[in-house]
């Protein structure tokens, strides 16, 4: 273990797969030259803080080591910085997203895709902690210190609580829209109207495409058209699904739970991509027939680099994109997630970290 100096910080935490969060004490590192520390005032919480904490992937080989403290989505204030820091000062609003630090010298990092780094990047929480041993801690806590490489500005303006879903669900589906160019004269359908799939929905429209949500709860129509969607498609209805058949120049997959992709798959176009950034728990069959026929691909992308997430926090800015939030305090997490089970947020719970002091 390092000898890096330390200090205590209120968390909470899952002591096991079966256990619910509760208070628990961490420590956090004193910043050394690079570092950024930053009391936490709004953090997420993201659909994989309760999958890590239930341990749901561990078939995937990705276990939860504990006791986990979830939270990659942090916005806060600067405290104190190291004296090799240059972007940030005490006061300054700050962001931390899924990554605290990579390897910096792989291909992938030389091209500012931390996120697919070649030797394993470190994450938010639940990742080997090189500084102090154990694992690393995330945003359900008061206090975190971050190299000033993986922390991010936010646009003055934003809503604090509604910008911090953005280092996640935000990037997640940014990332993969800017990748495959969705812009004006491109069909665009979003599947999922989710934490991810609200999110994908303001940002193809903000791209300037033509926006078709998909979903299964014909009570959801109203609030996609309200978020930005120019239709709404019942994808358990055969008819409407055939109207679209071979018409969409991309697609993007929010889902998580067990679902029939090949059913959008055949709504491509020649050359047409559907991109997977749902993580369901197993794999999904997929119909090899539907791919050959017009040269149609699916693809998955994971969070974005530091540099496009900066990008993407930008763009949030330009064009007035933030999530769309239900703010509670630290003692409802137990209860969120059994309502985030039953899809009972619109679209994003957010923990006021002040509700941590209380």
């Amino acid at each position: 273990m390092s000898t890096t100096a330390s200090r205590p910080a209120r968390a909470y935490a899952a002591q096991s797969a079966e256990s619910p969060l509760a208070p628990f004490g961490i420590r956090r590192r004193a910043p050394t030259a690079h570092d950024v520390a930053i009391e936490i005032l709004y953090c997420g919480v993201c659909h994989s803080d309760l999958h890590l904490c239930r341990n749901e992937w561990a078939e995937s080989n990705f276990n939860a080591v504990y006791p986990v403290v979830p939270g990659h989505e942090i916005v806060g204030r600067v405290v104190e910085v190291g004296p090799a820091v240059t972007r940030f000062k005490k006061g300054d609003i700050a962001a931390v997203g899924c990554m605290v630090d990579s390897c910096g010298t792989c291909p992938s990092c030389n091209k500012g895709m931390e996120q697919y780094c070649e030797t394993g990047f470190t994450l938010t929480y639940n990742s080997p902690d090189k500084h102090l041993g154990g694992v690393t801690y995330g945003g359900y806590s008061e206090s975190v210190v971050v190299d000033e490489a993986f922390v991010l500005k936010v646009p003055p303006h934003l809503d604090l609580a509604a910008a911090a879903p953005l280092l996640c669900a935000g990037i997640t589906t940014y990332s993969p829209l800017r990748h495959w160019n969705v812009g004006p004269g491109k069909k665009v359908g979003i599947v999922g109207l989710g934490g991810l799939g609200h999110m994908g929905v303001k940002f193809a429209r903000a791209m300037g495409a033509h926006v078709v949500v998909f979903t299964t709860s014909p009570h959801k129509s109203e609030d996609a058209r309200r978020l930005g969607a120019d239709e709404v498609v019942i994808s358990s209805d055969a008819a409407q699904m055939g109207k679209h058949f071979r018409s969409f120049d991309f697609i993007l997959d929010a889902v998580s739970a067990k679902h029939d992709v090949n059913a959008f798959v055949q709504l491509l176009r020649l050359d047409g991509t559907l991109t997977m950034v749902g993580a369901p728990e197993k794999p999904l069959p997929v119909q090899v027939f539907n791919l050959l026929m017009a040269r149609r691909q699916i693809a998955g992308s994971s969070i974005g680099g530091i540099a496009e997430t900066q990008e993407m926090l930008d763009f949030c800015g330009e064009h007035n994109v933030v999530s769309d939030v239900e703010v509670i305090a630290i003692q409802e997490i137990n209860a969120a997630y059994e309502r985030m089970l039953k899809g009972d947020v619109k679209y994003r719970f957010v923990i006021d970290m002040a509700s941590l002091k209380g």
